[in-house]
Parts: structure tokens; sequence; C-alpha cells
């Protein structure tokens, strides 16, 4: 493929982040760095690093790599191997400048930034990975972003891109995916996104009156609701399922990947919880995808098409088909270019 060079973009592909190996060093690590994220765990520093280092590293850490260790690719971690993956295709597609950084561990986003600079790069374009608005993942980066770019790039001219919980590209991909599974023996299909505490919603609430106020609060057209993670994680389903000419009984949305050490107030219906409960509600025949993730990973691999699928076979469930993240899907890398094109 001839691409033009004069069309030449800089593009900087953000992800969560892994562990650099399967070392409990490695593990404690990476947990310590994304759990001392005060948008992740909003809590008092002391406080926070109490719970941290004291609780959760100690007794985590080992069941972190146990999961890890049963999804390990030969290269590493899967997320960062999916997330290059991407990147390696929308290179091949567009002839694009693009580097890969996670938020927590390497990759870094500081290293990408002084390579741009090295290069002398001074218009780049940010693309963290997340389709939807979350404290903890789209304005952690871009305050994350914003601080390193102040400290050692500050003259960089950087555009963000933001969520695409419902462009219409990102739905057709998902519905993609999705289509060859649908059939009459579907029971249930299940769309399932990494939960969160309450709390982290209502912090994003600005106006402090909408989010969680009500029933029917995601459902109403305002920007309380736009920049609702829950907002536009049950949107997303919705505008799938009427893709799929689904009807209300053949489809739900659900939480997983909950940490109730510090707060027992989760986004509900929780996935494990359903899973365990469908065969005995004669739902046997089930389809699961994670549309919050783009690149498979810990909670889609180990948590999801391992641990979930165990638990609903056992409970009397008879099929259990894991439908992938987008990953490098074309209709996926699609979606990247024309959202970079825009900015």
């Amino acid at each position: 493929m001839i691409h033009d060079s004069s069309m030449q973009k800089n593009i900087l592909l953000i992800n969560l982040g892994s562990p650099k190996s399967l070392d409990l060093k490695d593990i404690k690590s990476y947990l310590s760095e994304f759990l001392s994220d005060r948008f992740v765990i909003d809590l008092p520093k002391l406080l926070q690093q109490i719970i941290v280092r004291l609780i959760i590293l100690p007794f985590r850490s080992p069941k972190t790599r146990k999961a890890y260790k049963a999804i390990w690719e030969d290269k590493g971690s899967p997320l960062i191997q999916n997330t290059n993956r991407i990147a390696e295709s929308l290179i091949k597609e567009t002839g694009w400048n693009v580097k890969v950084a996670m938020r927590y561990q390497d990759p870094s986003i500081k290293d990408s930034i002084l390579s741009f600079k090295k290069k002398r790069a001074n218009d780049i374009i940010i693309f963290p990975l997340y389709p939807h608005h979350a404290m903890s993942t789209t304005h952690s980066t871009k305050v994350e972003v914003d601080r390193i770019i102040k400290k050692y790039y500050p003259g960089l001219r950087y555009s963000i891109v933001k969520p695409f919980f419902n462009h219409p590209k990102y739905i057709a991909a998902l519905s993609k995916q999705l289509k060859p599974h649908i059939s009459e023996k579907l029971d249930k299909l299940i769309f399932s996104y990494h939960g969160l505490p309450e709390r982290h919603i209502r912090k994003s609430d600005k106006s402090e009156k909408h989010c969680l106020q009500s029933l029917s609060c995601c459902e109403i057209n305002c920007d309380e609701a736009k920049n609702c993670y829950r907002s536009n994680t049950l949107n997303t389903s919705r505008l799938v399922a009427e893709e799929l000419n689904l009807n209300s009984k053949q489809w739900m949305s659900s939480f997983q990947s909950r940490v109730t050490i510090i707060d027992r107030k989760w986004l509900k219906p929780f996935t494990d919880i359903e899973l365990k409960n469908f065969p005995a509600k004669g739902i046997k025949n089930i389809i699961i995808i994670c549309p919050s993730f783009v690149a498979d990973c810990l909670e889609t691999l180990e948590e999801i098409d391992l641990r979930a699928r165990e638990t609903f076979i056992k409970a009397g469930g008879k099929n259990f088909i894991y439908v992938p993240c987008l990953n490098n899907d074309k209709n996926f890398i699609n979606l990247l270019q024309q959202l970079i094109s825009e900015i």
C-alpha cells in the first residue's frame, strides 16, 4: 500500500498496562502503581497506601500472578501484545508513525513522549483505548499525559481522542464480531463491562444531582449522562442489540472485576453472580462479550473465558461462547483511522 508522506501523523495509543513479567516483584510493582493512582483508589493518600501496601499487595499479588500465568503468552502480556498488534495494523493501513504506551508500567507514557521529542515531532494525537468515559481510565490518562508533556516536552502540540462508545463504526464492529454466533439457540447475550464503585459514578457527575439519583437516570439525554460510565456502557449495549435485532429479553448488561475491600457498592448486576444463577432460570446457552476492553487481557481471557466459563458450566449451563475483543480487527482499525483523521 502506498501512503502519502505529506499526510504523516504521529499517534500515541495508550492502554491500561500490565506487569513486566510473572515474577512476583513485577506483579507487586504493577499493582502498586495502578492502585496508588488517586483516580483508582480515591481515598486520602495515607489511607490509600495502608490499604494497598498492608492489605492488597500481600494477599492479592500471589492470586494475581496465578491468574496472569494462566493466560501469559510466549512474548509476554496479552494486553501489551494485542495493543502492539493494533498499532502494527494501523501502521500498515495508514503509514502513520504510531507508538504504544501504557498508563501504568512499560512502555511508559514518559518514554514515548521523549521519543517523539527526540525525533522533533511537535504535533501528536493521543488515543486512549477506552470506549467509555471513567475517572479511573480516560480522566486519569488525560491528567497523566498533561503532567508528563508539561514537564518533559512543554512545546508539544497534542490532541486527545474522546471516547467512542456510541460511534456507528464501533457499534458496527462489535455487531459484526457477534453476528456469526447469534442463533435460535441463544438464551442470552451478555455485555460484561469492567465494574466501578458507585462513588466513581457520583464523583464524575459535576452537577451532583443526576447520576444514580433514579433508576432511569442513564436514559436521559443530558451532559451528565454523556459523561457517565454507566450510561455510556448501557448505550453501547442498546445500540449493538438494536443492530442485531435482539429483543429486550435476549440481552443484558452486567459488570465484572469488582474489588470490595474498600467499597461494597459497585455497579450492578454482577457478571459472576448472574452467570451462577442463569442455569436455574433456564438460561443455559449464552454469548458473552466485553466491550469496555478493545484488546484481550487478564479481565477477558482469565476472568471471563476461563473462570466465568467454569462458573456457568458448573452451575448447569450448556453452551458458553466468549466473543473476543476487537483487537486488530479490520473494522476496528478503520474506526481508529477515522477518529484520528477527524482530529
